[in-house]
């Protein structure tokens, strides 16, 4: 059962721009997206509380906005001035709250290629 489902991936040219999206059930609530690139950990890249605040890697400020749409339950990244360094699989990070327990959940990913 898929509950966090991401798109928006693709190849571009460095330079360009990308918007990705993250579309969760009504019980899981999108909260960041991280990526992973080939023999690398994967790492946070931005994050959103409840309350708004948002949160970047260092890597990504100023190129990078995260905002979300609490009416469909989504996420999304804008992404401008990619660079190659970006190349990764994105991943949206969701969370569901069951009397103060929390369970965390992955969506499938989405491939961002930043060609030279």
């Amino acid at each position: 059962q898929v509950q966090l489902v991401e798109s928006g991936g693709g190849l571009v040219q460095t330079g360009g721009s990308l918007r990705l999206s993250c579309a969760a059930s009504g019980s899981i609530f999108p909260k960041g997206w991280y990526r992973q690139a080939p023999g690398k950990q994967r790492e946070l890249v931005a994050t959103v509380s409840s309350g708004g605040s948002t949160n970047y890697a260092d890597s990504v400020k100023g190129r990078f906005t995260i905002s979300r749409d609490n009416a469909k339950n989504s996420l999304y990244l804008q992404m401008n001035s990619l660079k190659p360094e970006d190349t990764a699989v994105y991943y949206c990070k969701g969370l569901k709250s069951d009397l103060g327990y929390d369970s965390w959940y992955w969506g499938q990913g989405t491939q961002v290629t930043v060609s030279s």
